[in-house]
């Protein structure tokens, strides 16, 4: 991994928060994003676990100058949620369903940043 990120390629811990994502990674493996399992960004603005563990992850992601990214972001509360917060990206049906590769560009040129993030441009 040490390698690839010499390369500049970033690495990213996938559905942090589930499975076998553990604290421990983000000490000893050269990281630089988090991303939010969907099951939990699902629940937010309602659910207060949700909106416990995502206000920890991206308050955590920060202080360890991680980016942090969301997924399953299918709503405007989610959005609206995740940019006070200062989640820095987010994925998911808000912003548009899985595309074929030759329309990926068409997508892309007619959209503003995710989340808006000022920390990385």
């Amino acid at each position: 991994l040490n390698q690839l990120r010499q390369l500049g390629i970033e690495i990213s811990i996938d559905d942090f928060g589930t499975g076998y994502s553990s604290l421990s990674y983000l000490k000893r493996l050269p990281i630089d994003r988090l991303k939010i399992d969907q099951s939990f960004v699902r629940g937010i603005p309602t659910d207060q676990e949700d909106i416990a563990i995502c206000e920890t992850v991206i308050a955590m992601a920060q202080a360890l100058k991680l980016t942090v990214i969301a997924e399953g972001v299918e709503s405007e509360a989610h959005v609206v949620f995740l940019k006070a917060k200062g989640c820095d990206e987010g994925q998911g049906y808000y912003f548009s369903r899985a595309l074929p590769a030759e329309q990926i560009h068409v997508l892309l040129a007619s959209q503003a940043p995710l989340l808006g993030s000022s920390r990385h441009p």
